[in-house]
């Protein structure tokens, strides 16, 4: 029989994740309010350390990315 995943949706009260198993096992994780947020788990309380995780990092990422087209913006002005 084809493996058929079927995705769940959680929420702890600060984010909310779409937890899709995985056919090797675990879960792939995402959310709907951050598209670019993925990543793996092998439990639900995993997932939501993973993507608290995963989180952190996409936004200091974005504020690096701001701060450079700030800077960049600057100096062509």
């Amino acid at each position: 029989m084809p493996f058929v995943a079927k995705s769940y949706t959680a929420s702890n009260g600060k984010l909310v994740l779409t937890l899709t198993p995985a056919a090797e096992g675990g879960f792939v994780v995402t959310s709907p309010l951050e598209p670019e947020l993925v990543t793996e788990a092998e439990s639900i309380e995993e997932a939501f350390r993973m993507a608290t995780d995963a989180l952190r990092a996409l936004r200091a990422s974005r504020v690096k990315l701001l701060r450079r087209l700030a800077s960049s913006r600057r100096r062509s002005a």
